[in-house]
């Protein structure tokens, strides 16, 4: 039995290191959750980056992709059975999932939004992305509302506005890097055609006047949904709700230096530490909302 938790232990904290290693805006598995919380939730980081690493594989063929997140599925099927791998991912997954009753079907909604990031450049419509983001970033939310034993229906809603409007924001800050690295763009196409923006624009990096009108509209959609689902830091007690504030303060403020790069909307912004003293202002005031 000890060897057992040994196993798990190791697991988790390979886990811990893949989550701190890479650079985000917002924060993943941060001090500022409780400890029994950190661990679960670098698990749920680890299998997300694995599935996304593998739908962004460029190179590799799209078949080869797709029959990688497949063995991935089950992997996680498995690991959902009290029978994980070797994989360190999967060993501290299966713990996590056993320990706090995590519904699988979030999981496998990932590893939809990855398999459609491999077949999908283009959205017709407003509902397409948000049809994505329902898959690729909800399901983060709902996870940590389950290992916080918060996950009703009222908390729920909110986090799906806040996990899917930063899902948005992250969106419009990589629109160079997701058509010049990968072939997509997630705005959707009915909308660029209404204001007579064309793919020449991402191509090309160009923030004219009808580029500015279309992004105006992302950012002020994406600052009400961020809004409508603010609450949910308020709801939520101790140190969950101060790291749930923090991501939706700091989700806010990446859309007012998006609003504001009127001369490059292909910039991706950076958050200095005049942002974070913003970000820490407001996240320690349960009531406030982002600014």
């Amino acid at each position: 039995m000890h060897a057992v938790s040994q196993n798990v232990e190791q697991a988790y904290r390979e886990c811990l290191r893949q989550a701190h290693g890479h650079y985000e805006n917002f924060p993943v598995a941060s001090r500022l959750l409780p400890a029994h919380l950190r661990r679960p939730v670098a698990a749920i980081y680890s299998f997300a980056r694995r599935g996304d690493d593998l739908a962004d594989e460029g190179e590799r063929p799209a078949e080869d992709r797709l029959r990688a997140l497949d063995h991935l599925a089950k992997q996680l099927d498995a690991a959902a059975a009290g029978e994980p791998d070797e994989d360190p991912t999967f060993i501290a997954l299966a713990h996590a999932i056993r320990s706090f009753n995590l519904p699988v079907g979030l999981f496998h909604d990932l590893l939809t939004a990855f398999r459609q990031d491999v077949t999908t450049r283009r959205y017709a419509t407003f509902g397409d992305v948000i049809q994505y983001c329902r898959c690729s970033a909800n399901p983060v939310g709902r996870l940590l509302l389950h290992l916080s034993d918060q996950a009703d229906p009222r908390r729920l809603a909110l986090s799906d506005a806040v996990c899917t409007s930063l899902q948005l924001i992250n969106f419009y800050q990589d629109l160079a890097q997701d058509y010049h690295e990968m072939g997509r763009i997630y705005i959707p196409t009915e909308e660029m055609q209404a204001f007579g923006v064309t793919e020449a624009h991402f191509r090309d990096r160009i923030t004219d006047a009808p580029f500015r009108q279309l992004m105006s509209k992302q950012f002020q959609r994406a600052d009400q949904l961020l809004r409508s689902g603010a609450p949910l830091g308020a709801m939520l007690p101790g140190r969950v709700g101060l790291e749930i504030r923090l991501i939706i303060v700091a989700g806010a403020r990446v859309v007012w230096h998006l609003k504001r790069q009127q001369e490059d909307l292909f910039s991706r912004p950076r958050l200095g530490s005049r942002d974070y003293l913003v970000i820490l202002r407001d996240g320690l005031l349960p009531g406030r909302l982002p600014v």
